[in-house]
């Protein structure tokens, strides 16, 4: 088993563990774990091997030494990162004024609810064998629903569809009864009032809350296709101004729109021990060096632990990079497996480390 995303999974069957005392047994584990990593023969070794990996031509640096760098973090907005990374404030108008025209558009914004939407199915899904109630129903016919809703105002923005062929309403149409990005409002917040309650779902619930903040910007905008073409094109450039005016640098559902465009998900990053950026003076250099602790030595588990690290790496390296940060930044994963002998793994350029967790 494993922690992703904020909740257990049995990454034999993918399946969500919902059991209250195994997901305290596994904080206990990485809680020891941490202890482990940072005590002083480990520590050592982890130097030795860091310094016979990277040459004597690097300066040695000691990662996850100090007690912060092995806490986690859980990182749901742009601030966070920021902050992590000593970008000034200058350069946080640099990232939003950058980030923004493209975490905003309209087909990111629809990609970004429907994957929000499709993660909630998921779990509700999950509950049908434990008997459901009126209210889980409910929920499923809404998701359902607001996907449905979802799907059918993206399909302007497909290439192969003819939407160009639909002509514009006359100006004497009523258009008062279209539909507006309200109506995937209230289904959000029907959601969340259903399942508000629900401990099983808080993940869900809270990502729902999120979202809530970019679709009372643009409640009033319409989401019908009906409309013609160039309208809809109108009222989607809309959307996008809207959220790029109002979104904040630490706006939770502009980062939340900026890891779909990146990933593909919407999922906060989660990191087990958050480590840091260290400092090479002789080269101008610098080390994102971030953990995670793994249950077993499986090569199943070990490559999902790769990616999810990897993707909080490459979070912080496309902040670093859009802020224009001064030197380069060079990303290091190092992860501990109950079981595991050290070794070093390369994935997409960076290089992971592997350490044995042992006594």
């Amino acid at each position: 088993m494993d922690a992703i995303n904020g909740k257990l999974v049995d990454t034999i069957s993918n399946s969500t563990i919902f059991d209250e005392q195994i997901k305290h047994d596994m904080c206990t584990f990485k809680s020891l774990a941490r202890a482990f990593i940072g005590s002083p023969p480990v520590q050592h070794k982890m130097k030795h091997v860091l310094v016979s990996t990277m040459g004597t031509q690097n300066e040695p640096f000691s990662p996850f030494s100090q007690a912060r760098e092995r806490e986690p973090i859980v990182i749901d907005n742009l601030a966070k990162v920021s902050n992590f990374l000593d970008v000034s404030t200058q350069q946080r108008k640099v990232v939003r004024f950058k980030v923004c025209p493209q975490a905003t558009q309209h087909r990111i914004l629809i990609g970004t609810l429907k994957e929000v939407l499709n993660n909630f199915k998921v779990d509700l899904d999950a509950l049908d064998s434990q008997g459901l109630d009126k209210d889980t129903i409910m929920g499923q016919q809404i998701v359902l629903t607001c996907l449905k809703f979802l799907t059918e105002a993206a399909v302007s923005n497909e290439p192969e569809s003819n939407s160009w062929m639909r002509l514009s309403p006359s100006n004497n149409v009523n258009t008062s009864g279209s539909r507006k990005w309200e109506d995937v409002l209230e289904m959000f917040n029907d959601l969340i009032e259903y399942f508000r309650a629900e401990t099983r779902l808080k993940l869900h619930v809270a990502k729902a809350e999120v979202m809530k903040e970019g679709l009372l910007q643009i409640k009033d905008i319409l989401i019908d296709n009906s409309i013609g073409y160039k309208e809809a094109r109108h009222q989607e450039r809309l959307v996008q101004k809207k959220l790029s005016k109002t979104l904040g640098h630490s706006s939770r559902c502009l980062f939340t729109l900026l890891l779909y465009y990146l990933f593909g998900r919407v999922s906060d990053i989660e990191v087990d021990m958050a480590g840091g950026v260290y400092e090479s003076v002789s080269d101008n250099k610098n080390w994102l060096c971030m953990g995670r602790i793994l249950t077993s030595d499986s090569e199943k588990m070990i490559g999902r632990g790769v990616k999810q690290l990897d993707r909080a790496l490459s979070l912080f390296k496309f902040v670093w990079e859009t802020a224009e940060m001064k030197g380069h930044l060079d990303l290091q994963g190092h992860l501990w497996c109950v079981g595991e002998h050290n070794r070093v793994l390369r994935y997409r350029g960076n290089t992971y480390f592997l350490h044995g967790i042992c006594l």
